[in-house]
């Protein structure tokens, strides 16, 4: 029953209704003894007699009192069966949406207060699982305050009440939250939430994109007539970003990926790109002057072949088409899909094998591994759901992800083991070194942890430098010899072309800023003796001589490549490199075909062309340490394909017809 004004809970008197919800009403309150209006949630009779619930919703409300962030409305604390919070003045964002579309400027700040506040909480172990429009209100000042930021999780009455398929934006948080049961408001339910699954913060990712997208277009991603029908659409409806702005569509897709392993998976991600795009364009990158004839060095990359510009860096020829690639069939078995592989691609050190996604009888994805000479491969016992595999560098071990969990597994046979004790983060940002240990990049807020050879937990490596404020250390590199690792680090919290690689001496700790603007660097070469320093900035990558034993750059950077593909989320460069200096990288865009180039010292550019039998879309490529084979995704006509390079060859994995290797 609706209470009345004038009523009194404790020290707070009822003011006025200021709405209601699945928890219940809320009221406009006042605080006799602070003499200031709060918001007081008013919980329903059922879950207020039930005394276990309450002393278990009164541990959870400590825990979310602790949440002291500006984006974040507070709360006070509890009394009898009423939540006191913080009182926000202002418009709700489903109030400010109705009025149609928000300009990107404005959008785009609220945006970033909204991810800084789901940053924090989610660093402090609190998800919201119901983030929508209605619980964000933006101040008259313009001061975001997400409302209700934990207490989805707190709520889990015995049961549902009413008819949930009244309405497709009803909110469903009176449904309990055990496995199996459906949490939050349709339209904005993450694809795992609609389908009754366990979620974490990953769900709260999906839900701003939804937002995110709401605010940019004016209108609604998933509106069924129903909640049933709106939770098909979350489930099935095939997404169309094309009304948003298309520097933030990438974003936007990536937050919206109904597999949550492959979704964005760190909310400071999603504030980084949104402050790059928020910063004032920078200046084309001009590539410094030097003696280009002292880099000494190949590369190689899978580019659009019309906008290869004619005077790349020192490049000066034109390039020599060889022969046609010879393309041959590889069946990857009869329980393959190439929609398994996309996150699921690996080529060995030596070059000789591949490991790719496939599924099981039951449709689980896995992982199986084929030599390139052999017609099929076979499946590897216990990487079910396994992504993202990673050889080890004698190439008799495969690392992969799993459950959040890093895992290795001998290709010799047996069964994985889990390394990884500690929940996993972003994903990326992880190097496999000789002495068997892993240097790794925790999350988007971390210093590099180092995971022992045995497994278990990480160790500290180099911690966060408090003079510089340094925020993040990413994609380490453990260097030739191991002594010495890269990295990446950013001190501002934006534009990663700000960053610095810096190299960190695991013996000493000692470390040294090798170059300020640039990012993903990676040395190239011999533990001792010259070598090379390359990194990226604004899609293109430079080179510089470098010696590992001194930690010093002699030269000046060149420009070696230009538009290079790298992810505006993390500042990740799709570049890898061998252990004989080649690389291989991916071409930015999708109208033209790519083509392989390789380059030399002397500027000549050699392409590898298939001509028109080679498919036009980006892929996911992987360049085998020794610099013989390339191993990538391609799509053409719908489909992926698996293609492997070597030389002026290339091999394809089709799904259709079987045809041995001819040659």
């Amino acid at each position: 029953m609706p209470l009345s004004n004038g009523t009194r809970l404790g020290p707070y008197e009822i003011i006025s209704p200021l709405g209601a919800g699945g928890m219940g009403e809320v009221y406009r309150g006042r605080d006799s003894k602070l003499n200031r209006d709060v918001a007081l949630k008013v919980l329903p009779e059922a879950l207020a007699g039930d005394a276990d619930y309450m002393a278990r919703f009164q541990r959870e409300a400590q825990v979310l009192a602790a949440l002291n962030h500006p984006n974040i409305a507070a709360i006070y604390g509890l009394e009898d069966r009423a939540i006191v919070m913080e009182l926000v003045e202002g418009a709700t964002l489903a109030e400010r949406i109705a009025q149609g579309a928000i300009p990107i400027e404005e959008a785009l700040a609220i945006a970033r207060q909204i991810s800084e506040a789901f940053e924090y909480a989610h660093e402090k172990g609190v998800t919201h699982r119901d983030l929508k429009p209605a619980n964000v209100k933006i101040t008259p000042e313009g001061v975001v305050k997400v409302l209700d930021f934990g207490l989805a999780k707190m709520a889990e009455p015995p049961a549902p009440q009413g008819n949930p398929e009244s309405s497709p934006t009803l909110t469903l948080t009176m449904r309990a939250t055990v496995a199996g049961m459906i949490l939050g408001t349709a339209a904005y339910m993450a694809p795992e939430q609609a389908a009754g699954k366990p979620v974490d913060r990953r769900a709260d990712i999906w839900s701003f994109g939804v937002v995110l997208y709401e605010m940019l277009s004016g209108a609604r991603l998933f509106a069924g007539e129903t909640v049933a029908h709106t939770l098909a659409e979350v489930l099935t409806k095939e997404l169309d970003l094309n009304r948003i702005d298309p520097g933030i569509r990438p974003l936007v897709r990536r937050c919206l990926q109904r597999d949550p392993r492959r979704r964005l998976r760190d909310m400071g991600d999603a504030r980084l790109v949104i402050e790059e795009y928020q910063a004032n364009p920078l200046p084309e990158v001009a590539p410094p002057a030097g003696r280009h004839s002292k880099t000494a060095w190949m590369v190689a990359g899978v580019l659009a072949a019309a906008l290869i510009p004619a005077s790349l860096g020192w490049f000066r020829r034109s390039p020599e088409l060889l022969k046609p690639l010879v393309r041959f069939d590889i069946n990857p078995g009869p329980d393959a899909s190439m929609e398994t592989i996309a996150d699921r691609l690996a080529i060995s050190p030596d070059g000789r094998r591949l490991v790719y996604g496939t599924r099981s009888p039951g449709g689980v994805p896995r992982l199986s591994s084929r030599l390139l000479e052999q017609p099929a491969g076979a499946p590897i016992a216990g990487t079910e759901n396994a992504i993202h595999p990673f050889f080890s560098p004698d190439g008799q071990w495969l690392g992969f992800f799993s459950a959040d969990k890093m895992k290795k597994v001998s290709l010799l046979g047996g069964a994985p083991s889990d390394f990884a004790v500690q929940s996993w983060g972003t994903g990326p940002g992880v190097d496999w070194s000789e002495d068997g240990s892993f240097v790794i990049a925790p999350n988007s807020r971390s210093a590099l942890v180092v995971l022992p050879p045995a497994g278990g937990s990480f160790l500290p490596l180099a911690q966060l430098d408090q003079a510089s404020k340094e925020i993040t250390q990413r994609w380490p590199q453990v260097t030739p010899g191991g002594r010495v690792v890269l990295f990446t680090s950013n001190t501002h919290g934006g534009n990663y072309e700000d960053a610095e690689i810096v190299a960190f001496h695991r013996k000493t700790g000692h470390r040294k800023v090798l170059y300020r603007g640039g990012y993903f660097g990676r040395y190239l070469g011999p533990a001792q003796g010259p070598g090379y320093l390359v990194y990226m900035s604004r899609g293109n990558l430079f080179a510089m001589p470098m010696d590992l034993e001194r930690l010093t750059v002699t030269e000046p950077p060149v420009q070696v490549l230009a538009d290079v593909a790298a992810s505006p989320i993390v500042g990740y460069a799709k570049i890898d490199y061998s252990r004989t200096g080649t690389a291989v990288f991916l071409k930015g865009g999708d109208e033209v075909p790519p083509v392989l180039q390789v380059a030399d010292t002397s500027g000549h550019l050699r392409t590898l062309s298939a001509g028109a039998g080679v498919p036009a879309s980006k892929s996911s490529i992987r360049w085998a340490p020794d610099g013989k084979r390339i191993a990538m995704i391609v799509t053409s006509g719908g489909g992926r394909d698996l293609w492997a390079i070597e030389g002026s060859r290339t091999g394809h994995m089709d799904q259709a017809d079987v045809h041995r290797n001819p040659l």
